[in-house]
């Protein structure tokens, strides 16, 4: 069972064009709308690929009552948390060659008590799965160090903890411990304050968060691949995508194909690569099923090199 947490889930709505172009009128070629935050992503991953899941949310307002709604064909289990204020709607907009431009609300303002309710019926949850995911924003109104609060709360329970956060929430978290992380490469850079222009750069940037406490950093660098720093040493892989339409929600994949591929080594680093890659070959922020995934795609270097270049962009 691996059970996620979106403190600040969405409706998300996703508009394909030729071109976006500032100030102009453009007509879409494609738009869908589906259940999104990155525990929510997590979670349907997972179920689209049959794996034991439960995804637990604040959930107010009519929006709220859609994302419910969203969710329950794709038979994701969910841990829905009454909240006063409505769930936030996103807007991205996808190019052709896969850029995305995206339009994020705020979320609710969460009251204490509803913090609360949120981090006890996560603990509730998580109490005999074998991983917890703590990931995405945070609502305004919610502590910076929640996700470090909902480790401590669970105490001794068995369960292991993924973050999959950036800016305050994730540097907070990182004293509590957490078994992974799983940065991009701009988290990662401003986790640590570190210009990561090559592969070398991003692996001593994990190895300092590691320092701090860690157990593994699973490094997301977009069409570059990824970067696994664990105990054992750095692994880096790649995966090629032929035709990418949409990278909304390939991270998220990312992360559930490795936690669903074990949790750690290289085993886990080459799932997680390939359930991303399926991910951007897909529209939206559509989740791939096993048809989707081309193991043959991805690629796991013998060794690093650390003076390897990273894309401007990833």
């Amino acid at each position: 069972m691996i059970v996620t947490l979106t403190p600040n889930p969405s409706v998300d709505r996703t508009i394909e064009v030729d071109a976006l172009h500032r100030g102009a009128v453009l007509r879409a070629k494609a738009t869908r709308v589906d259940p999104g935050g990155k525990g929510v992503n997590v979670s349907r991953a997972l179920a689209a690929n049959r794996r034991e899941t439960t995804a637990v949310l604040p959930a107010g307002g009519w929006e709220g009552d859609q994302l419910a709604a969203l969710l329950a064909p794709l038979q994701v289990p969910v841990v829905l948390v009454p909240v006063a204020g409505s769930v936030r709607a996103n807007v991205s907009v996808v190019e052709p060659d896969g850029t995305v431009t995206k339009l994020n609300e705020p979320g609710p303002r969460l009251s204490a008590e509803e913090v609360e309710a949120v981090t006890a019926a996560t603990v509730k949850a998580a109490a005999d799965a074998e991983w917890l995911a703590c990931t995405g924003s945070l609502p305004p109104g919610a502590p910076i160090d929640l996700y470090a609060r909902v480790v401590e709360r669970l105490g001794s329970a068995s369960v292991k903890v993924a973050i999959d956060s950036s800016g305050a929430p994730l540097v907070a978290a990182l004293e509590a411990g957490p078994d992974l992380i799983k940065p991009n490469r701009e988290e990662l850079a401003e986790a640590t304050g570190r210009q990561l222009l090559t592969v070398g750069d991003v692996v001593e940037a994990a190895e300092e968060l590691r320092s701090r406490g860690v157990g593994a950093v699973l490094a997301s660098l977009g069409a570059d691949g990824a970067v696994l720093v664990d105990a054992t040493g750095a692994t880096f892989g790649s995966a090629t995508v032929e035709r990418p339409r949409s990278a909304v929600g390939a991270g998220d994949s990312m992360l559930a194909g490795f936690l669903a591929g074990g949790g750690s080594g290289p085993g886990a680093l080459a799932e997680a690569l390939a359930w991303g890659a399926a991910a951007a070959s897909l529209p939206g922020s559509i989740m791939p099923t096993p048809d989707d995934l081309d193991h043959g795609a991805v690629t796991l270097a013998d060794r690093i090199d650390p003076d390897r270049p990273l894309k401007e962009r990833s």
